[in-house]
């Protein structure tokens, strides 16, 4: 069956356990206790996410902490949330000000190291969110909700164990002083006091959990820990009215002044192609800002003692890794222009992508995107990754090299190309359709459509790169088939540790927690095997962009009968999560070096199928001249 049915998933998961009938009434319960004008308490919403059961949150009805849930709540919410004790939504300043919150520009600005989204702290106990489409409130209400379950399984295991208590508070008197990879300070417990270890063993949490914790939260390690002894968690929540309209008004905004850029540069009547990945990848392989510092770069990675880089960096160096030396440059430039005292080496750079047409538009209000525009016609050869323009680094063994693209020596200055690319930092959910929609407004069709993002397999291994033609959007019940223009061909000369899987089949979910095993069983049952957030919204855009009515529901569409030569359409999921492995997830495992040999991958196929397309274009202009 290639369409699911939901009335069939209900019932058949209902058979075996919870399923998408518990996470449905999960949604229902947050979505109705937010319309409420007050707050509301989130322990209202703790029976509806453990009835939901969530495949992320597998261990919260057990009463050890669960490390997987925590640490990928604690990743996606700044790092105030441990004193914060209300929480408002809203889509937009004005709505916060209607509500009273006028000040909201003097309160300090946070921000998570797992997602993207615009908050505001006001020091005390009171945070304040953005929410740019209602996939920001699928994505966040189970966030914090499972953040609290933890956070009070915490909080009883310290108070049944006062001496435990005793412990963390005496330790956390001694915290701010640098300590070891364990986040221990030099001051010692005393003899009356139980050993950190021995606090660790109490608090039922692993060695490896117990470290990645202390890593993450740092100095605030033993702080944060006497303030779980100190009290339960009892966080409230509100939402500041809102509408659907009020997406598109955030998406409008947050557009306006790319718009402006784009007619600072004369840019507006250009063909385009619009890509949606990261901030990072097009413009490292197009630009050679990590390549030209190559030394520098080197010499930070061994200076820094890097456990994850310093490793790679002596295995390629040695011979004993194929793994790309690029991709190395580039993980290290992230930490490089991010130290303090490096103004003029950030300026130095975005004057160097300016030169070559790499030009930055930073995010305002609500959604948290940014965007880079790039003239092609600016763009120096010289400077390209060599797997973009000479085949350099590819793959020769037990595949065939060539990727059947004619990107290969493509001097689109030289070859009189006007076409700009208009990259995203991929966004959340049902933001992509608000900002697709947004752009297609803009202008004529882009001439491709190319999408990368990550997403959980239910087949493959963390870092392989999925390839779907096949997309079950549950926002709008649509099954989308299409050409994917991308093939195992395009991606596997660039793969070292990963593999690339096409011709799968996608499912666009609602929310990371809002999975269980009997909700993802019956997908995996009917061959669904990529777990993903965007894919559906932007082909609801793209299906609006190409005929004459908006997107239906619950129909199946064939997107195949569109012309190739209207629109490219490739979509490129890496694989970031295993759900059917407990531990293989983003809150268990970073991705970090090995993550980027699928996203460079990925994103080499990208501009190679973009510099294909624009050397046909050019030439089929060419003939029809004479």
């Amino acid at each position: 069956m290639d369409q699911p049915e939901n009335d069939h998933l209900a019932s058949a998961v209902a058979r075996g356990g919870p399923g998408k009938r518990e996470v449905d009434l999960y949604v229902r319960t947050y979505t109705t206790l937010l319309q409420s004008s007050g707050a509301i308490g989130i322990s209202s919403l703790e029976p509806a996410h453990l009835t939901a059961s969530s495949s992320l949150h597998a261990g919260a009805t057990e009463p050890a902490p669960d490390m997987n849930a925590f640490m990928y709540s604690t990743l996606r919410l700044p790092g105030c949330i441990s004193d914060v004790d209300h929480i408002i939504l809203a889509q937009s300043r004005r709505a916060f000000g209607l509500a009273g919150f006028t000040d909201l520009s003097r309160w300090q600005s946070a921000s998570a190291p797992g997602r993207r989204r615009r908050w505001s702290y006001d020091g005390q106990s009171t945070l304040a969110a953005y929410i740019a489409s209602a996939s920001d409130l699928d994505d966040l209400i189970p966030t914090i909700v499972a953040y609290q379950i933890e956070w009070n399984k915490f909080h009883r295991l310290i108070a049944d164990q006062p001496e435990i208590a005793a412990a963390i508070h005496h330790l956390a008197g001694t915290a701010g002083i640098a300590g070891d990879d364990t986040g221990f300070g030099p001051g010692e417990p005393g003899p009356a006091h139980p050993s950190p270890n021995a606090i660790r063993s109490a608090l039922l949490v692993d060695e490896g959990d117990w470290s990645r914790l202390a890593r993450t939260w740092g100095d605030a390690f033993w702080p944060t820990l006497a303030k779980m002894a100190g009290g339960r968690k009892r966080t409230s929540l509100r939402m500041l009215g809102g509408s659907y309209l009020g997406y598109a008004r955030s998406t409008r905004q947050w557009w306006a002044p790319v718009v402006a850029t784009i007619d600072q540069l004369g840019l507006r009547d250009r063909p385009y192609y619009f890509v949606s990945s990261n901030t990072h990848g097009l413009v490292n392989v197009l630009s050679g800002t990590a390549r030209r510092r190559r030394d520098a770069l080197t010499a930070f990675v061994r200076e820094g003692n890097d456990p994850d880089l310093l490793p790679h960096l002596n295995q390629i160096e040695t011979g004993e890794s194929r793994a790309s030396r690029d991709n190395l440059l580039y993980f290290a430039a992230r930490g490089y222009f991010a130290q303090d005292g490096m103004d003029a080496e950030r300026d130095r750079r975005y004057d160097e992508e300016r030169a070559v047409g790499i030009h930055h538009v930073s995010p305002t209000g609500a959604i948290d995107v940014g965007v880079q525009i790039i003239e092609l016609d600016k763009l120096d050869p010289a400077l390209f990754d060599g797997r973009l323009s000479g085949g350099a680094d590819r793959r020769d063994e037990a595949i065939d090299p060539d990727d059947g693209l004619r990107a290969d020596g493509f001097h689109p200055g030289q070859a009189g190309s006007d076409a700009i690319i208009i990259n995203i930092n991929y966004p959340l959910g049902l933001a992509a359709y608000h900002i697709l929609s947004q752009i297609g407004m803009f202008a004529d069709p882009p001439r491709g459509v190319y999408i990368l993002g990550k997403a959980a397999t239910l087949n493959g291994r963390i870092g392989d790169v999925m390839i779907a033609d096949v997309v079950y959007d549950e926002h709008s019940g649509n099954t989308y088939w299409f050409d994917n223009c991308f093939s195992y061909q395009n991606l596997a000369p660039y793969l070292v540790f990963g593999a690339a899987l096409d011709h799968q089949k996608a499912v666009t979910v609602k929310g990371t927690y809002l999975q269980n095993q009997g909700y993802l069983d019956f997908y995996y049952r009917e061959n669904f095997t990529v777990v993903e957030m965007e894919a559906g919204p932007f082909l609801n855009a793209v299906y609006e962009d190409i005929n004459l009515r908006r997107y239906p529901t619950d129909e199946a569409i064939n997107l195949r009968s569109a012309s190739p030569a209207q629109m490219d359409l490739g979509i490129l999921h890496y694989a970031s999560d295993t759900p059917y492995t407990r531990a293989q997830t983003l809150g268990a495992r970073d991705l970090s070096f090995f993550g980027l040999d699928s996203t460079y991958a990925s994103t080499i196929a990208i501009l190679r199928r973009i510099f294909d397309r624009e050397r046909s274009r050019l030439e089929a202009d060419a003939n029809a001249r004479g």
